[in-house]
């Protein structure tokens, strides 16, 4: 466990990318979320490790660049935040009435992070879709609660996010002693 690894999680269109890149000006080291870089290259290539495709193909390898990512991350110094953590990986399966394979739950239970999991809840007035973020809002209400559940599960204190402008929330995350 990495006491100084710290996720943000919770459904799609909640604030969480937005929060990574102000902790980053902040100077905190941040890693992007796989799944996006993941739908980008698959569509540019005609792929179908997609979301909307082939959903477990779109896990594995979601946890192939996770486990890559927590991995490099032991090189940096300080805290280092995560826009999503491989427990993500679990509920998004969940989520999709896939079964969680062996290994994608063992990953999740060997590369922990802090304990606080940072949870940005469900957030109509942001929320909005693209061509990479397909989710309808229940879906990602849905998303969101299954998140909650899984962290919660693999024993993580969820600590959510305020519904505030992007600055509140970086500030709030700096408050709980994250540096």
């Amino acid at each position: 466990m990495s006491d100084r690894f710290f996720v943000v999680t919770g459904g799609p269109g909640a604030g969480k990318t937005s929060l990574i890149i102000e902790l980053a000006r902040c100077g905190f080291h941040t890693i992007p979320e796989s799944g996006r870089a993941i739908i980008r290259e698959e569509m540019a290539s005609g792929g179908d490790a997609l979301p909307w495709g082939n959903r477990m193909a779109f896990a594995e390898r979601m946890l192939e660049r996770d486990l890559r990512a927590y991995e490099d991350a032991q090189t940096l110094s300080g805290p280092v935040i995560f826009d999503r953590g491989i427990p993500d990986i679990m509920g998004y399966l969940t989520l999709c009435s896939l079964p969680v394979p062996p290994h994608v739950a063992a990953a999740a239970k060997a590369a922990r992070y802090n304990r606080r999991a940072f949870l940005a809840p469900f957030w109509d007035e942001i929320f909005t879709q693209d061509s990479e973020r397909k989710q309808t809002r229940a879906e990602a209400e849905a998303t969101c609660a299954v998140m909650r559940e899984t962290y919660t599960v693999l024993g993580y204190q969820i600590t959510e996010l305020p519904r505030a402008d992007i600055t509140t929330r970086a500030d709030f995350v700096c408050e709980q002693r994250v540096n």
